[in-house]
């Protein structure tokens, strides 16, 4: 790596194309396989051939795999797996066995504390600014990562949420994180696998418009432990059923609604997971673009920082 930038492996849109290109501006790339869905894995996987050697990882949701799921991912020699939203603890062993680098996602103290006694290679502290899934009662960003730190070292810790620049990226430096762990900017790229709108909408949205729900969760059908909140955009069921979470997931008809206007096109497919810093998202570069450019904003911040 030559820049301390690593892409979210945000499921389902950290493909293959989007990994490899961050790996190849420098960055750690890191497909976003959420549950391990084999038949895009097998899709993906291939295409992180792109990175034209450089290193590239994956990340799982741990609480929607089993150890076999792993296993296969290892087969194609990432070197590194993340794990994210539940127990790392049943994968840490094959991991460490296939000499992959072992990356575990906190929300609160007490799973870095797990994190640590388990032995991760890499922490990334996430803070409740950051787009898509986090803690429902996390710490935001600038709080929580230092606390982190001071708890793991001397493990490198990597700062997320609410990272959309490279004044971002230095002031996770700053804080004594090793890099910044950045999502929803490279959702805004050339690679990223989004539907157009949802570029469009990370490209003009304002972070005051974001919210954390379980709302679209409940509404989908998903089996997110409530544990777990997502930062979105605004969606008409966000506003029908905002504080009404449990008469939601007690009508059965309103779920199956959900999934008509979704048919129908009434409504998008996904929500549009998005970060508090989308205010600084103004274009859809390339990915390898983009990691230069956020490497040279740090830079040039911490160079100000320092001359004042």
């Amino acid at each position: 790596m030559q820049h301390p930038i690593a892409l979210a492996p945000m499921g389902g849109s950290a493909g293959g194309a989007l990994a490899a290109a961050v790996s190849r501006g420098g960055g750690l790339g890191m497909l976003g396989a959420g549950g391990g869905d084999r038949e895009w894995l097998a899709r993906e996987l291939p295409l992180v051939a792109q990175a034209g050697g450089r290193p590239w990882g994956i990340g799982f949701q741990t609480w929607a795999i089993d150890r076999s799921t792993v296993e296969r991912a290892l087969e194609h020699t990432p070197r590194a797996v993340m794990l994210s939203f539940g127990d790392p603890s049943p994968f840490a062993e094959c991991v460490r066995a296939a000499g992959a680098v072992l990356i575990v996602q906190v929300t609160d103290l007490d799973e870095a504390r797990q994190a640590v006694d388990l032995g991760a290679d890499v922490i990334v502290a996430q803070g409740t600014e950051s787009g898509g899934h986090g803690a429902r009662q996390g710490r935001s960003t600038l709080p929580f990562v230092p606390v982190v730190v001071d708890l793991a070292a001397p493990v490198p810790v990597l700062a997320a949420g609410g990272i959309a620049d490279g004044r971002g990226v230095a002031a996770a430096l700053a804080l004594g994180a090793a890099g910044a762990l950045v999502g929803t900017r490279f959702q805004a790229t050339t690679e990223a696998l989004v539907d157009p709108s949802t570029a469009k909408a990370i490209v003009e949205g304002h972070g005051g418009d974001t919210e954390r729900n379980r709302v679209l969760d409940i509404a989908r059908g998903s089996r997110w432990p409530s544990k777990y909140t997502a930062r979105t955009l605004g969606h008409p069921y966000l506003d029908r059923w905002r504080g009404r979470e449990a008469e939601l997931a007690g009508d059965p008809r309103a779920r199956q609604d959900y999934q008509r206007d979704v048919a129908q096109g009434n409504i998008p497919s996904l929500p549009v997971w998005a970060g508090e810093a989308i205010d600084l998202i103004k274009d859809l570069p390339s990915a390898a673009d983009l990691v230069a450019t956020l490497a040279a904003q740090a830079e040039d911040a911490l160079t100000r920082a320092g001359r004042r």
